[in-house]
């Protein structure tokens, strides 16, 4: 009797001691399906570093330190998997929720137009989210194939548009076929001012690099005794829209772009950033509220959100003082640029007044 009791209990512990293994292994099993699913994954994600990516004079600076203060600002290093950028003393933390795909739309350019300023004001919108800094796939990096660039984009939810924005793909010829061959539904964003305020401004800005640059004129025209204009310069070339947009034209209709006046962008920031809405199919969020303009920078500023301590302005870095241009050189380029802005007015439809 006794004997059968222990055997009893002998038994009982085996039994126990199997189911106890049992749940064990189906518990380790789950864990690593959870992981093997990305669920668990909390392991903080960097992007890309912007010191990779070297100035050519084709594209905007290294992203400056736009709005310091913002929730998703573009001047750190070190970007989320949200898009936003994660300053040095901070502590990382992973958004694994949504997706990372293709851009459904990009702004493409110009240099020294007013891009920096649309992506800010479009990354208050909710359904919005973007790269800060510039990928420069489709110029640059196109080599690395396209699981590396979807890997650089924001994780997104249903509804959320997907951006990114390198200027230089503009007057990058391999651009448009590029694009089109991830997707020929790509919505693409323009954003052109006067060629001639662009070219200064291009100038002013490289010259704050190099200050030993030679002077504009110098760079403008071919040689001191002619008047003819050296085309071969970047700072003059870009202002060809029309002969870039005649590219841009073989891969895509028109009605896959949008042109946005950098003047207007920063005289009527909420209506431009109301026809930029519009074109991307999301509801009007971003508008007059959002703005005031700076007398001091001369650029329009986003009001000062909820919880900060001050607004958010573009940095130092833009709207600096250009230098003194001789006239009779500014007149030149006027109208040299003529016949190609007017070509470019009936590309677009849009009459832009730069004349």
């Amino acid at each position: 009797m006794g004997c059968s009791g222990c055997r009893g209990r002998f038994n009982s512990g085996k039994v126990l001691s199997k189911a106890s293994v049992f749940f064990t292994m189906l518990l380790i099993f789950t864990y690593f399906f959870y992981c093997l699913s990305g669920l668990c994954d909390s392991a903080p994600r960097t992007l890309y570093r912007q010191d990779n990516f070297i100035d050519d004079g084709f594209e905007d600076e290294s992203p400056p330190r736009l709005f310091p203060d913002a929730h998703n600002g573009t001047d750190a290093l070190r970007v989320d998997a949200a898009g936003h950028s994660l300053p040095s003393n901070s502590i990382p933390v992973s958004n694994t929720f949504g997706a990372k795909r293709f851009p459904q739309a990009l702004i493409i350019g110009v240099k020294k137009g007013g891009t920096r300023a649309l992506l800010e004001f479009l990354r208050i919108h909710p359904d919005v989210r973007a790269v800060g800094s510039e990928p420069h796939f489709f110029d640059r990096f196109y080599d690395k194939g396209l699981d590396w660039y979807r890997n650089l984009m924001p994780r997104t939810l249903d509804g959320q548009i997907t951006m990114e924005k390198t200027p230089s793909y503009f007057v990058t010829k391999e651009a448009p076929a590029r694009i089109c061959a991830m997707n020929c539904q790509t919505k693409l964003i323009v954003v052109v001012r006067d060629p001639v305020t662009r070219a200064v401004s291009d100038y002013t800005q490289t010259l704050s690099k190099n200050p030993g640059l030679p002077s504009f004129q110098s760079l403008a025209l071919r040689n001191s005794s002619s008047s003819e204009i050296d085309t071969t310069w970047s700072a003059v070339r870009i202002g060809l829209y029309a002969k870039h947009m005649d590219n841009w034209l073989q891969h895509f209709p028109h009605h896959h772009f949008l042109f946005v006046s950098g003047e207007r962008l920063v005289s009527d920031p909420a209506g431009e950033m109301g026809r930029v809405q519009d074109f991307l199919g999301l509801k009007r969020v971003v508008s007059d509220k959002h703005f005031y303009f700076n007398e001091t920078k001369g650029f329009p500023c986003l009001k000062k959100p909820e919880g900060s301590s001050r607004p958010r302005c573009l940095g130092k870095s833009k709207g600096r003082p250009h230098p003194e241009i001789p006239t009779e050189v500014l007149q030149r380029l006027r109208d040299f640029y003529r016949p190609y802005n007017q070509l470019f007015y009936q590309m677009s439809g849009q009459d832009f007044g730069w004349d």
